[in-house]
């Protein structure tokens, strides 16, 4: 077992955990300020610095990459558990992200005619950076306290409020400079804040971490002694193990939609959407900062609804159909927009609020099911299956991000880009109210699956509820 750190605390925490709330903001940063300048690259004329990609063949990418994004992290964590110990697969996969971004920032002059191979290789690097990175970094804050420290909510409250730092602020720096100078240099931005940090990992874990992370943790187990008997599921494991498919299928619907964002509702923003403020023009990609600006701001107030409910609190299955109910709402306030402000004319610029509120609805529905399918699985999952079910979760979230690169796709060009993205809503909003109905309706019978784990409503702290809800969104992230 590894030995705490003993370097002192900062606000009633080991300091180590304020050094993985920086490298987890830092690593952010760059992806979600690449992320949100990656299509919008995609597409630009070449005479513009861009690819001049279709917004078909363009989606298409994102979709593919985003789910090699979830599908990496599967290998990643093997890696970090069998060989390479959880520290040293975060700096291997941060400096294989940095080079990932530097190598998407090489200006085309110097790249003549590999522009695309050279992309290519630096999208490469960033799936398998992300794969080594994104699983160990969140198992590392909970190493920091001993079994059953009430210091441990605390840390991932604070810890989750990194990520969304760093997401809020990637996309606001990498869009701007995209913006005022060229495409390259927006990624070359989104590699400065994974250089640094991997230089935080570099310098400082040693002191602030102690030897955490170091033996992979297959090693620190080995000792343990096992019967190396299989034994058979029960019943009760079996009917929880149908609640985590069913539900992981269902949340298939409802990232399908909410991954739009990234990809066509970027496009969206860039050429139908009057971004004009003051004079200013704001930048496409800055709206994909209103995501964790939104968490950041209503975590809380979710997790305090909550609280106030108590018995009333609806359980999972019907938090799930909430989630899906506030996705449609999201797909009904783009078809309004389109509707008030001229859909059918090419020229439409509508309201930039029109998308604040999209993202608003989004967000609320993330704080519905994100937190609420992870801890499920935590909950539900026999012991001997926990690891192979959350891949299966996070199998589930990779499909649909590319079905909704696919989805996306479907926008086509020019004149004809608000007819399809009309029924593009449409359609996503549809299926986001059916598949509400339909949890709802299986929701009794998935609570009597659980048999016991969902219902038993114990005294709640506003404390617990919040960290609960913040630790395993941040997994998510």
């Amino acid at each position: 077992m590894s030995s705490l750190p003993n370097s002192g605390e900062f606000l009633g925490h080991p300091k180590g955990l304020f050094l993985l709330f920086g490298t987890e903001m830092w690593e952010r940063f760059g992806y979600y300020g690449m992320r949100a300048i990656l299509v919008l690259y995609l597409v630009a004329m070449t005479q513009d610095g861009g690819f001049g990609w279709s917004n078909a063949d363009a989606l298409s990418l994102y979709g593919t990459f985003t789910m090699a994004v979830y599908l990496t992290p599967l290998f990643g964590g093997w890696l970090a558990d069998n060989v390479l110990g959880q520290r040293k697969a975060i700096i291997i996969g941060g400096i294989l992200m940095a080079a990932g971004h530097f190598i998407m920032g090489v200006p085309h002059a110097v790249v003549a005619g590999m522009e695309e191979n050279v992309f290519y290789v630096g999208l490469a690097l960033l799936c398998l950076g992300n794969g080594l990175f994104k699983p160990n970094i969140s198992t590392m804050v909970g190493d920091l306290y001993k079994e059953g420290d009430k210091r441990r909510d605390g840390a991932f409250t604070i810890f989750y409020m990194g990520i969304n730092m760093g997401g809020a602020l990637g996309p606001l720096v990498a869009g701007y400079v995209a913006a005022v100078i060229n495409w390259q240099a927006g990624f070359i931005a989104a590699g400065i804040g994974m250089v640094i940090s991997v230089v935080m990992q570099l310098v400082l874990s040693k002191k602030y971490l102690g030897d955490i992370g170091v033996v992979p943790a297959a090693k620190l187990s080995a000792a343990q002694s096992s019967t190396g008997t299989k034994e058979p599921l029960t019943k009760v494991e079996k009917d929880r193990i149908k609640v985590i498919f069913t539900m992981s299928v269902f949340s298939i619907i409802f990232w399908m939609g909410f991954e739009q964002a990234g990809g066509l509702m970027n496009l969206f923003a860039n050429d139908y959407t009057d971004r004009m403020l003051m004079g200013f023009e704001v930048p496409a990609s800055w709206f994909q900062s209103l995501n964790s600006i939104f968490i950041i701001i209503f975590a809380p107030v979710v997790a305090m609804i909550w609280l106030k409910l108590d018995k009333r609190e609806p359980n999972s299955p019907v938090k799930f159909a909430i989630a899906l109910v506030f996705l449609a709402l999201g797909f009904l306030t783009m078809m309004l927009a389109l509707v008030t402000e001229g859909s059918g004319q090419g020229s439409i610029q509508i309201s930039m609020m029109w998308l604040v509120l999209f993202y608003l609805f989004h967000t609320l529905g993330e704080l519905c099911l994100s937190p609420i399918g992870l801890s499920m699985v935590s909950k539900l999952a026999p012991l001997r299956l926990a690891s192979l079910l959350m891949g299966i979760w996070f199998l589930c979230t990779a499909v649909a991000n590319k079905i909704a690169g696919f989805v996306g796709s479907f926008i086509g060009e020019g004149q004809e880009a608000m007819n399809n993205a009309m029924g593009i809503f449409i359609g996503l909003g549809a299926t986001a109210l059916l598949s509400a109905t339909a949890m709802y309706l299986l929701s009794d019978r998935l609570v009597d699956w659980m048999h016991g784990a969902e219902g038993k409503h114990e005294p709640h702290t506003q404390e617990h509820i919040l960290a609960e809800e913040l630790e395993v969104a941040a997994v998510k992230q």
